[in-house]
């Protein structure tokens, strides 16, 4: 694939040369045509005279040569030379020199194949559209990976059906969610609630003693002091919405925790810029206060954090279904005694022994992530989002099963980032929540949280059911496609 931009003359080949020559005919042509009309000047204003044909060639060569002069300079006009405050923010290539240097890297890589043996054969180049990913989410794309997505469903929730794309390279995975999908139908389908919505973003701060560290979270916790704030966080952004401010103090260290709602955006930039005005005023009212950093790690983003298993991050998720007997019999292929005794024992107590924070399920970062890639969330999020604790319980005497899902932490967007990709954007779209909602603020986002632990929720019932009837490394071995592999090892 060969993909070109225009050069400036200052990257022409014999640049020196052709430099040169239009600047020789530059001065050339403008002496001749002064030295001409100073002479004729008389005659043309008295009579009607054809120009010659050398004073039309002078007047277009004049011409060429200014035109050559303003594409060779025009690249400081495009690219002025920046201050040193400028200076300080990572220098980002012109989108062009970026689309260029995409072919520049495949050329290297071929270079390094031939020397080292080393190929990149096989990951795509072509048909994808790198101008588009510069500007909006990537500064260097030089291809881009497959991944099959599949589509489990329809999962009924809340009275609506959803047909939902899994992204994944795991074998079973599709087809178990699928059928817990199907379990979840046939016994009327689930519910869900979202009960907290607010993304957070905590810088540090540190001041002169620990007293005055304290005396700041004071203020910022004063409920006389939170309008004031709020009107100064908001103007960021028209769909901010500060919520609440919680501090901790660790000596002379100063924890924020600012907590908003981001509309249908997943919203750290948003919250990071309306931080910045906030942290500009509180410099104003307390000077010797010193900013460390605009995120303390008590966000907490990507990395496992208590933090948002008791306080929540992004969307705040609860998911439930009643599982009917006969279903449980006919479709999962167990019984709800059996499924219960194992939830204790495997999620509850066995998660509790191992130290597990937010992990008190079976596999609730599966679905989680595999969605994330399908719609474009950030993958790196699923550290977060995947917190779920799995609840089961006999009910109806002991011959229904009731199923929940609680997830306190799901960071979902339906604008931005990667849901702008094309093919990210169509799986938004088969939800129907591609896009921001016009007629309700963030009501897009909030209903994907709601697919994600709705999805979470099929998923961990198939999977315990699977495991309760003996049948998870038959499953696995049939649609991993690894018997082949296995019989080699176990004959040798």
């Amino acid at each position: 694939m060969y993909l070109v931009r225009w050069r400036s003359a200052s990257e022409l080949p014999l640049n020196n040369l052709v430099n040169a020559f239009f600047l020789t005919l530059f001065f050339f042509a403008a002496y001749f045509l002064l030295c001409c009309w100073r002479v004729n000047i008389h005659d043309y204003e008295t009579t009607t005279m054809p120009i010659p044909l050398s004073e039309i060639i002078a007047f277009f060569s004049l011409l060429a040569s200014l035109v050559y002069f303003i594409g060779f300079f025009s690249i400081y006009f495009i690219f002025p030379r920046k201050s040193k405050v400028d200076a300080e923010e990572p220098a980002l290539p012109a989108t062009s020199d970026y689309v260029e240097s995409v072919v520049v890297m495949t050329d290297k890589w071929k270079i390094e194949e031939q020397t080292t043996g080393k190929s990149v054969e096989g990951l795509p180049v072509e048909g994808f559209d790198y101008e588009a990913a510069f500007r909006q989410y990537h500064e260097m794309a030089v291809g881009y990976v497959q991944m099959p997505v599949g589509v489990v469903g329809p999962l009924l929730l809340d009275g609506k059906e959803y047909y939902v794309p899994i992204a994944t390279t795991e074998g079973c995975l599709v087809a178990s969610t699928n059928r817990g999908c199907k379990a979840v139908y046939q016994s009327g389908g689930a519910y869900s609630k979202v009960f907290k919505d607010g993304m957070t973003r905590a810088p540090v701060a540190r001041f002169g003693s620990a007293k005055r560290a304290a005396e700041v979270k004071f203020f910022l916790e004063d409920p006389g002091n939170f309008y004031a704030i709020a009107g100064i966080f908001t103007r960021s952004s028209g769909i901010v919405r500060l919520q609440s401010i919680k501090s901790t103090v660790a000596g002379k260290d100063l924890y924020m925790r600012f907590s908003c709602s981001t509309g249908d955006a997943m919203g750290m930039d948003i919250v990071s810029k309306g931080v910045q005005n906030v942290l500009a005023h509180l410099h104003a009212h307390f000077p010797d206060m010193d900013v460390i950093s605009i995120s303390g790690n008590y966000c907490s983003d990507k990395k496992p954090a208590a933090v948002n298993w008791v306080e929540g991050r992004g969307k705040s998720v609860v998911c439930e279904a009643t599982i009917k007997e006969e279903v449980v019999k006919n479709v999962l292929k167990t019984s709800v005694e059996a499924l219960v005794e194992l939830n204790n024992l495997k999620n509850l107590v066995g998660s509790a022994m191992a130290g597990a924070l937010g992990g008190y399920n079976a596999h609730s970062s599966n679905i989680v992530t595999a969605i994330f890639i399908a719609t474009g969330q950030d993958p790196a999020q699923n550290v977060e989002s995947s917190n779920c604790i799995t609840m089961l319980e006999a009910i109806n005497h002991g011959k229904d099963l009731h199923i929940s899902v609680t997830m306190p932490s799901i960071e979902v967007g339906t604008v931005g980032g990667g849901t702008q990709l094309a093919s990210q954007a169509a799986c938004l779209n088969l939800l129907g929540v591609k896009g921001a909602n016009k007629e309700k603020e963030g009501e897009n986002s909030r209903v994907l949280a709601t697919i994600v632990a709705a999805s979470v929720l099929a998923g961990e019932l198939s999977l315990l059911s699977a495991i309760a009837a003996g049948q998870l490394v038959k499953s696995h071995l049939k649609y991993n496609r690894s018997t082949k592999h296995i019989s080699q090892l176990t004959s040798a």
